[in-house]
């Protein structure tokens, strides 16, 4: 394995986590792998795929991390060849790929999960002899997590029809309740699950709060042009994208500023993405669709300019800064209406009139129809009909084949939008769970760093030494730094990480952390629940299962 890092790619060293993935994965074992941003999870698959000798599947949700990836082996003349298949590439080039396969030319070949729901898909890499196939941004599986993609659900199935290679999922998210989906929805066997901690010790956390939105924009601008580049300002719409990006040009005439987000052609974002990568751009100013493949190592700021909508968004989006190692800052400016409106944005069920009418449109279709057939039909904006039929696929009254959807089960229009319309109730508290969350980490005192591990599950020492609040602690007179509850309180070892519990209302959860008097847990049909211990110890509101 060594060898092969150091012969091929040029990686003298690997680090012990990579390597005991590395050696599950040839040997064939399933693993789930779960390291923080910046780590070099890519190594594992591309180490073994070189030592297995045989076509890896590389399952990508974006085509421009897939890009960035085949580049990186490119990039490296003595690596296995690697090619990504996608909508991005002409017909001919996409062909000339597959034929490569064929021929046995290559080792790694990048596609999006809604590639491999195609059976010409599935059959050509089938008979290609695939020996891996790896989930990355595997937390996209889970409808627990803040990422959900309907089209990562039929991975499992895909697997199967391989003739069920290894399977190598990735993921720098992946709490107690997603890692065990992942594990469910992918159908791994026996994995090895490696979970490496989800820290990032050299960023500093720091939150600032804000009464005023145009305080909130001036202090944003005043940081941006005192800080050291690169870096990434995040907002949370496209038209502060653009303001935003003004107001900094305009205050740093000697930077390069630009703006990122969702609403800009492919190509547009592909070439922004690209200087950016360069060193060309100093400050990126962009929505959440600056995201995943994101690898540039000297990022020495994050800035949030409004609230992510969870802890789990905040912290993927954080860990795009020092992933060299050096130190590196996440400033979070708040302010409390803000998440308000993420709050309001989160709420919305669909119409029962919507579900019935799409379940009725398909089921009256005789067959397979896709999205488009049902919005035209309908007179639905696409968008809304892509979210009503995910509903209605989850909730299994639908199934998914290379033509569209069509009904299964015995479900009738009226039963079908009631189990529909149950799933995005659920969802509906488990998100707004999560925003509950994000502002108890803006808003309440302690260590900034030990609340963010224990969102995840993650056990910390009482203070790390580099937030604003850790900071606050040491500076007060006669502080000794501590945040501990006073004496009496119940140990917290009474419900352990990761343990679990029972409640009369909220059914079955885990326990993700215990921080002095409040244990913090995740109910499957509620989401995010913080109790007192105390409270819990004496009226006997938790059962250990």
């Amino acid at each position: 394995m060594t060898r092969a890092a150091a012969d091929l790619f040029g990686w003298d060293d690997l680090h012990p986590a990579q390597l005991e993935a590395i050696e599950a994965v040839v040997a064939g074992r399933d693993t789930l792998a779960i390291m923080p941003t910046g780590f070099g999870k890519s190594a594992i698959y591309q180490v073994a795929g070189a030592v297995l000798g045989a076509p890896v599947v590389v399952v990508s949700p974006l085509i421009a991390l897939q890009a960035d990836q085949v580049a990186g082996l490119i990039g490296r003349p003595d690596a296995p060849a690697a090619i990504a298949v996608n909508s991005g590439r002409t017909d001919a080039e996409n062909d000339e790929s597959w034929d490569r396969l064929a021929a046995g030319e290559i080792t790694y070949v990048f596609l999006a999960p809604e590639q491999l729901a195609r059976d010409e898909t599935v059959d050509r890499l089938r008979d290609a002899g695939v020996a891996l196939v790896v989930v990355d941004e595997a937390h996209c599986v889970s409808s627990w997590g803040h990422d959900f993609r309907p089209d990562y659900l039929h991975l499992g199935e895909i697997v199967e029809r391989l003739g069920r290679p290894g399977v190598l999922a990735l993921t720098a998210t992946g709490s107690g309740p997603v890692r065990d989906e992942i594990v469910e929805r992918l159908r791994l066997d026996d994995p090895l699950i490696l979970s490496r901690g989800f820290d990032r010790p050299n960023l500093r956390l720091e939150v600032v709060r804000h009464e005023d939105d145009d305080e909130k924009i001036r202090a944003v601008v005043d940081q941006v042009a005192d800080e050291v580049t690169p870096g990434i300002v995040y907002v949370a719409t496209r038209r502060e994208t653009e303001s935003y990006t003004a107001e900094i040009a305009e205050r740093c005439p000697d930077r390069t500023v630009v703006g990122y987000h969702g609403g800009q052609r492919s190509a547009e974002r592909g070439e922004l993405h690209e200087r950016f990568h360069a060193g060309e751009v100093d400050v990126v100013v962009a929505t959440s669709a600056f995201g995943m493949g994101i690898d540039k190592p000297d990022v020495r700021f994050v800035v949030h300019a409004d609230v992510p909508d969870s802890l789990d968004a905040y912290y993927q989006e954080i860990g795009r800064a020092g992933r060299d190692g050096e130190p590196a800052l996440a400033t979070l400016h708040y302010r409390a209406e803000d998440l308000s409106l993420r709050s309001f944005f989160a709420s919305g069920l669909p119409r029962r009139s919507e579900l019935r009418a799409v379940f009725t449109a398909l089921e009256a279709a005789g067959r397979p129809a896709t999205r488009r057939e049902v919005s035209d039909q309908l007179a639905l904006g696409s968008r809304t009909v892509s979210r009503l039929i995910d509903l209605l696929l989850e909730a299994g009254t639908l199934a998914e084949s290379t033509d569209g959807f069509e009904v299964v089960g015995d479900f009738d229009a009226r039963g079908a939008a009631e189990a529909a319309r149950a799933i995005a109730k659920t969802r509906e508290r488990v998100e707004k769970s999560r925003i509950d969350m994000m502002r108890t980490f803006a808003e309440a005192p302690g260590c900034r760093r030990r609340r963010l591990l224990g969102y995840f599950g993650e056990d910390s020492p009482e203070r790390c030494g580099n937030c604003d609040d850790c900071e606050r602690a040491e500076s007060e007179p006669g502080s000794d730094g501590a945040t501990g509850s006073a004496d009496g309180t119940p140990d917290p070892a009474v419900f352990p990480t990761d343990s679990r519990v029972t409640h009369a209302a909220w059914g079955e959860g885990t326990v993700m952390s215990t921080d002095g008097d409040r244990v913090t847990m995740f109910f499957e049909s509620e989401g995010y629940k913080v109790l007192g211990v105390t409270d819990v110890v004496e009226h006997d509101l938790l059962t250990l299962v």
